[in-house]
């Protein structure tokens, strides 16, 4: 099973992934991780004529688009966590670098990376999985079919660990033809350390990305978790129990039941997509005291923790080249765009989704810092009326803190949260903002060091 068709190419690590290696290429990126600039034209004019369906034809065709990618159940135990982690470092220039990133997906270390001109590899991959006859509400259906898959997966792959995801409210559309199988690393592959060790000199650092964020979750077997729910609109507790939110959004999409029927959580374990498994760390360690490396664990307790301080240490370095500093750039999930961010000066912003939780971080990041003069705010599309998903007011209310401007990036306010051909827009809109700087030189690491180390929103451990 070749690894480009098992990974999920609308996922979060992999959209990182793609828009920080083009990066290092010295590219931008056309389809905001996507696929390559030779396909925009024909990705435009599809997802083009995508937006103007029917709203129930249009849901529909973007739940076929993503089981088009998903690998047959069939296939799941050709697939080889090597061959993954082989693809993964495929996807980078070979060359030194002074400082390199490992662990958890998060779009804030991208900005973060590209700064640095520094690769980051990923502890977590998406392998989405076709399945048939199981209905999105119903997570238990979905750990019954597919258990067996998972365990020949495992059988397969002693390094890694699976947390099946099931997410009824925020991947509805998606997991209609498809389970999700997010993989950790709990071993560091062989073709990370080989990677890590040609590009990474003498007195080189090795930074581990440690979100600490957890999840209740199943124990199905040795390494094979099943976790309901995830991080966004709904709660922990409405996961759980249900609620007047969760009962509505039931009731929109017909699922004949007021609340989720899952397996019973037993314990709680890293978060299955943005979490990290603490397992790694040792292999992390030892081959950085090999090397002579420095090994230095950023760790914090959600992704968007990282956002603001990231953003901060952007604005700090544009004024210390003497750049205004006065544009933001709010981003959402896996629509990243450093190439573009950089040439526009712009001062990048994270969000994991488009949800309350998300828009009141956004708010309370803007009440603390001094205002910025231009705000764009580019908003991910998933196609459902999710709970906790915040409305266009509420994203134009954040807009309106630009004191010049205030403007949607590649957004059809009108088609959100069904605007699936704002992944090409986005771009195009980005490419147009007049006021242009040149590259920069890479930020150096020692700088970046001591203004993270200061940071109260993260724990450092260096040594």
């Amino acid at each position: 099973m070749r690894p480009g068709k098992a990974v999920a190419s609308f996922d979060s690590a992999t959209g990182m992934l793609r828009a920080l290696s083009r990066f290092l290429h010295d590219k931008d990126v056309p389809l905001l991780g996507q696929g390559p600039a030779a396909l925009e034209p024909v990705a435009a004019a599809l997802l083009g004529g995508a937006g103007r369906l029917p709203r129930k034809a249009k849901e529909r065709a973007y739940a076929v688009s993503g089981w088009a990618e998903a690998v047959p159940m069939r296939r799941v135990p050709e697939i080889r966590s090597e061959e993954l982690a082989g693809w993964v470092t495929g996807h980078y220039p070979r060359r030194p670098y002074p400082v390199a990133f490992v662990g958890s997906s998060n779009g804030a270390l991208v900005h973060l990376a590209a700064a640095l001109r520094a690769p980051w590899l990923p502890q977590t991959l998406l392998l989405p999985v076709r399945r048939r006859g199981v209905r999105p509400d119903d997570p238990r259906g979905d750990l019954r079919v597919t258990q067996g898959a998972g365990r020949a997966l495992l059988d397969a792959n002693p390094d890694l660990v699976l947390h099946h995801m099931h997410d009824a409210n925020q991947d509805r559309l998606m997991i209609a033809g498809m389970t999700y199988f997010r993989v950790k690393w709990r071993r560091l592959a062989e073709a990370y350390r080989r990677f890590l060790e040609e590009s990474l000199p003498p007195g080189a650092t090795l930074v581990v990305v440690d979100c600490g964020l957890r999840w209740p979750a199943t124990e199905v077997g040795p390494r094979h978790l099943f976790q309901h729910g995830a991080l966004g609109g709904a709660t922990r507790e409405e996961y759980e129990h249900g609620g007047p939110r969760v009962a509505g959004y039931l009731a929109r999409y017909g699922a004949g039941r007021s609340a989720w029927d899952y397996p019973e959580a037993d314990g709680e374990h890293p978060e299955a997509e943005w979490g990290f498994q603490p397992e790694l760390l040792g292999d992390l360690t030892e081959l950085a005291e090999r090397n002579r490396w420095q090994l230095v664990r950023i760790r914090f307790g959600e992704p968007e923790d990282l956002s603001p301080v990231v953003a901060d240490l952007y604005r700090s370095w544009y004024r210390t080249r003497g750049l205004p500093g006065d544009r933001l750039l709010v981003e959402c999930f896996l629509l990243l765009e450093p190439w573009w961010t950089l040439r526009s000066g712009s001062v990048p912003y994270w969000m994991v989704f488009n949800t309350d939780q998300s828009h009141a971080h956004a708010m309370s990041y803007l009440d603390d810092v001094d205002p910025f003069d231009e705000i764009r705010l580019i908003l991910f599309s998933h196609g459902v009326d999710s709970v906790g998903l915040a409305g266009i007011d509420d994203w134009r209310a954040l807009l309106a803190r630009g004191r010049k401007l205030g403007v949607f990036t590649g957004v059809d306010t009108d088609a959100y949260p069904r605007d699936f051909a704002g992944l090409v827009r986005a771009h195009r809109e980005l490419a147009r903002i007049r006021t242009t700087y040149p590259m920069p030189l890479p930020l150096e690491w020692p700088v970046a060091e001591e203004f993270l180390a200061k940071r109260e929103e993260l724990e450092w451990h260096a040594g």
